[in-house]
């Protein structure tokens, strides 16, 4: 079984993979495991025997296990996540019960027995995406494409009048005596050129932090909006939080009270509010009932496989969270406020020891990432390993919660540099004779300005002495 773990995690290693072939392959590999290391034996049951099989209880105990010794999924699996997957086993026909029905999710932690069906129960792989389907990043916008300005084309003046002392001044400025000035009118970058720019140069880098030759089949670029990248990157407060422009789409008061009071409890509550004993579960209760009704998962469905893709990395934290905090920049200004606030609440909640506890079975981190991680990451559509995969993303996430949602340094620097060529890079275009004297060269600065050798500080005359002082000796007198 140690070879099998072993094979599981250097598989999802591997970062260069679809998000669709990742969850086709992770659910074999689980089968797989699930089917070779299950101990199976000779069970009785309405004065039958049967052999190889198991009974629902005993298939719990052992998938429970191996999902926890799993570093795909980790020590936070609960048994009931198991009990779901199992179900799933049974309505895909990787088990079955003893007289061979399958098809439904009647499975229970009880004494029921199963067995595993003769044929194969893996999923076929699908089919690749040719690369000429395939749609790629957009390009990054360059100067040649940008509209240009047009100006009035001929414009009015009023007539000149020449006497001597203008005649003067003509003259001069054309035979060199004074220079002639000149009106620049630089083309400007536009906030829609920015945020075209921020939202080629966030995927590109996506992209290769994932390892991808393409981002074809995890993300689709046009259902992205550039200025949500532009918002979340600039309009945040001291926190880094974002500040939204539109207050109705903020939590509502009542909601953002409880989430105070809950994670700067006990000083976090109102002197007005009553305080009796279990507050502290109302408070919260208030809290997960306002998210689970959100319509949407604060990571969006169409950003699901993108997600899903970063567990791939997660062998390799660092990158992993380097992954996480450019796709967060993604989401809409809404989503990343609302993600911000509630992971700032699980992670206090997690760690604060005046905390009474919010529930009696289970402690206050697992009842944390069990309550909001379908909160925080679904799919639209069932599928297999969603609730395990939501699990495994929000521990990582939670345990990463002062980093991921940063803006990514190395992506604003960038950005920023890229922007600033741009700008430079135009005006060296348009007029190079005033952007060499602007700008000079080293070269041309050496030519103008040599470097002057550095004049040594003075010193005293004892330390530069290569001998020491010699004990005065006469050697003649003036005396005759």
């Amino acid at each position: 079984m140690a070879s099998g773990c072993s094979k599981f995690s250097n598989f999802f290693g591997m970062p260069a993979i679809s998000t669709v072939f990742f969850l086709f392959l992770q659910w074999n590999e689980t089968v797989k495991l699930f089917r070779g290391g299950m101990p199976l034996r000779r069970h009785w049951a309405h004065f039958r025997c049967y052999d190889n099989s198991f009974t629902g209880s005993e298939g719990i105990d052992y998938l429970h296990e191996l999902l926890k010794r799993n570093q795909n999924f980790g020590p936070e699996v609960t048994r009931y996540q198991s009990l779901q997957l199992l179900r799933k086993f049974l309505k895909n026909h990787v088990i079955e019960d003893v007289k061979g029905r399958f098809g439904n999710e009647d499975f229970d932690d009880n004494g029921r027995l199963y067995r595993f069906p003769p044929q194969s129960p893996l999923k076929p792989l699908p089919q690749r995406v040719p690369i000429s389907q395939r749609h790629f990043i957009p390009p990054i916008p360059r100067w040649d494409d940008c509209e240009v300005m047009q100006g009035p084309e001929k414009i009015p003046m009023k007539p000149l009048v020449l006497n001597s002392e203008s005649w003067n001044k003509r003259h001069s400025i054309a035979i060199g005596e004074v220079p002639e000035c000149k009106l620049i009118r630089r083309k400007e970058i536009t906030p829609k050129h920015v945020d075209q720019i921020w939202t080629s140069m966030t995927l590109a880098h996506l992209q290769s932090v994932l390892g991808l030759q393409s981002l074809d089949g995890v993300l689709d670029a046009k259902l992205l909006s550039p200025k949500h990248i532009v918002h979340n990157v600039f309009r945040v407060n001291k926190q880094g939080i974002v500040i939204l422009k539109n207050k109705s789409d903020d939590l509502p008061h009542w909601v953002l009270s409880a989430m105070k009071c809950l994670a700067n409890w006990p000083n976090g509550s109102d002197s007005k509010q009553p305080m009796y004993p279990g507050f502290e579960r109302d408070v919260f209760r208030t809290v997960a009932e306002h998210f689970q009704r959100l319509k949407e998962p604060l990571l969006t469905f169409h950003l699901y496989e993108i997600f899903v893709s970063i567990l791939g990395l997660l062998p390799r934290e660092q990158i992993a969270v380097e992954a996480l905090q450019v796709c967060c920049l993604l989401l809409p200004p809404a989503n990343r406020r609302k993600l911000q606030l509630l992971m700032r609440l699980m992670a206090k909640a997690c760690h604060n020891h005046a905390l009474p506890p919010l529930n009696d079975a289970i402690g206050t981190r697992t009842l944390m990432v069990q309550t909001f991680s379908r909160c925080i990451l679904c799919s639209a559509d069932e599928v297999d390993l969603d609730e395990l995969l939501a699990t495994k993303l929000v521990n990582v996430m939670l345990d990463n919660h002062e980093n991921v949602l940063k803006v990514p340094a190395e992506l604003h620097r960038s950005v920023e540099e890229h922007l600033s060529h741009l700008r430079r890079a135009q005006f060296q275009r348009s007029y190079p004779d005033i952007y060499c004297k602007r700008f000079p060269t080293p070269e041309s600065e050496a030519a103008v300005l040599p470097e002057r050798p550095q004049r040594l500080k003075p010193q005293l005359m004892f330390l530069t002495l290569k001998k020491p002082l010699q004990p005065f000796q006469r050697s003649w007198s003036f005396r005759a």
